[in-house]
């Protein structure tokens, strides 16, 4: 079939190979038959070389890693298409080393995670395109990522930065080690983490700006800037991207991200829903009239969505319900349970637990991306603060009702 497809090239008596091995003999010594001779060789040559390649390849994507200092043998990839993730489970074969092979087509990118679970490492695909993932396991933000434009492109830029990115590390192990001496080390250390922070984004947004028609900027617009209370600096790059990128699913998803901040930004109407609380009663902004809410988003397995953390149960005790009211949102799926709980508490919570996904759906309303997570709600059902922290709940209650 192949001598066929090649001989008789697309079924063309007097043309193909055989139309022009005509025109060659009219103005070349080379005789009709020779060119036809060669050509047809050429071309099978080229096909067989083709078909090699693409044979034996049973996958899609390719994913080969070797890291160094890796304790955990164990890696988890999850790959990601539009509304859909496929996770899966790799014991290296050799300390650090592991391959990975995807079959199925479509996938945007895909995150290794590992030590575990607890550092992770995102690569963009190509169908076809091996990705290669190397270096120090201990050091996460300096893996070498290659194979594909986006991944060789966003390594070349790392190099660039790398002793930033080295700073960076060695700063936030400080940080979270329990070998500081004082108060005062730990504000020193916090204070470079932050200027490294600074010069990292500027970094960031000199390259966009110098090379707004690769994807590998919109990588660096999420990876950089993606604040949840705050997408002035995603909104004012992604306006310098070339047009031609508006498809690419990376910039949609920021796009998507802003639109969902600005929904719960300070100062917006805070968005309506109805949802019913552990006692089966209906619940939504209307339920709370001409009266101050304190929306709190909080989970069971969440040490500091406690409370007595939150100081919810003092702003409870402190302040009545025709003047603030507050909700609870507990990512907590057994109502029964949470009754049997709240019997023992002296203060009768407004609770809305998971049951039936309503908490799921709260947080994405509200765009949740941290627990615990408050927000306050005035009487024209604006918002007025966000925070995840009990002190400011408490300073802004007091300038609010007390002054």
């Amino acid at each position: 079939v192949g001598i066929y497809f090649f001989k008789f090239a697309n079924n063309f008596t007097f043309g193909g190979i055989t139309g022009m091995a005509v025109l060659v003999a009219r103005f070349t010594p080379l005789s009709a038959s020779d060119f036809s001779f060669i050509a047809n060789i050429l071309l099978l040559i080229i096909g067989f070389i083709i078909c090699l390649s693409s044979c034996g390849k049973d996958y899609v994507y390719r994913i080969e890693g070797e890291l160094s200092n890796l304790e955990d043998q164990t890696v988890y990839a999850v790959f990601e298409k539009d509304n859909y993730k496929v996770v899966d489970t790799v014991v290296c074969t050799k300390p650090g080393q592991f391959q990975i092979d995807q079959n199925e087509a479509g996938f945007h990118c895909v995150t290794i995670f590992f030590a575990d679970k607890e550092h992770w490492v995102t690569a963009y695909l190509e169908p076809g395109e091996t990705v290669k993932i190397t270096g120090d396991a201990n050091s996460p933000l300096l893996l070498q990522v290659k194979g594909g434009r986006t991944n060789d492109k966003l390594t070349a830029f790392k190099k660039k930065i790398a002793p930033l990115l080295t700073e960076l590390t060695n700063l936030s192990n400080s940080l979270n080690s329990k070998d500081l001496n004082d108060t005062i080390e730990e504000t020193d250390i916090a204070a470079r983490l932050a200027n490294v922070n600074m010069q990292l984004s500027e970094e960031a947004i000199r390259y966009v700006k110098e090379n707004p028609d690769e994807e590998v900027s919109v990588v660096l617009i999420q990876s950089f800037f993606s604040d949840p209370d705050d997408t002035r600096k995603i909104d004012e790059l992604l306006a310098l991207l070339n047009p031609r990128l508006k498809d690419f699913y990376l910039v949609k998803e920021l796009e998507q991200y802003s639109a969902r901040a600005k929904r719960t930004a300070l100062g917006a109407e805070a968005p309506d829903f109805s949802v019913r609380n552990i006692y089966g009663n209906t619940v939504s902004l209307d339920s709370f009239p001409q009266k101050y809410l304190l929306l709190t988003f909080t989970a069971p397995w969440c040490d500091m969505c406690q409370t007595e953390d939150l100081y919810l149960d003092k702003v409870a005790m402190k302040y009545p319900k025709d003047q603030l009211d507050i909700l609870l949102v507990s990512l907590d799926d057994n109502p029964d349970n949470v009754r049997d709980v709240l019997k023992k508490d002296s203060i009768a919570w407004n609770l809305v637990t998971d049951s039936a996904g309503q908490a799921a759906m709260l947080i994405d309303l509200y765009n949740v991306s941290v627990l615990p997570r408050c927000f306050l709600i005035d009487e024209d059902h604006k918002i007025l603060m966000k925070t995840e922290n009990g002190i400011e709940i408490k300073q802004t209650l007091e300038n609010l009702f007390e002054d």
